[in-house]
């Protein structure tokens, strides 16, 4: 069975920072490709970024300069750094995981989903 679980999600003053993290199970974790993505209140689920299985990046034009993707697949985890955070970024992350090796920035094409963690930002 597998089980995707973010964590580290919180409060945080904007023009802060946060790491997001990921741990995948039941899935052979390097054969996957990750993504995250974001929920605001009244809003659709936006794709953010993927990282393919040989950890080659892709990201939204809305935080490409703010946000980076990364992954450790010795330790099925799947991270986010996000910088310069914005009010704007409140909203509940997800992380997923696509049966591909290959990255494609929409929700419709992962597969396994996490429950999700708050990010708050203040301003």
């Amino acid at each position: 069975q597998v089980q995707v679980v973010e964590s580290g999600g919180g409060l945080v003053q904007a023009g802060g920072s946060l790491r997001l993290s990921c741990t995948a199970s039941g899935l052979t974790f390097g054969d996957y490709a990750m993504g995250w993505f974001r929920q605001a209140p009244g809003k659709g689920r936006e794709a953010l970024s993927c990282i393919n299985w040989v950890s080659y990046p892709y990201s939204a034009a809305s935080v490409k300069d703010r946000f980076a993707i990364s992954r450790d697949n010795a330790k099925s985890t799947l991270y986010l750094q996000m910088s310069r955070l914005k009010p704007e970024d409140t909203a509940i992350y997800y992380c997923a995981a696509r049966t591909s090796h290959l990255c494609k920035l929409s929700a419709s094409e992962f597969n396994f989903w996490g429950q999700g963690t708050q990010v708050t930002v203040s301003s």
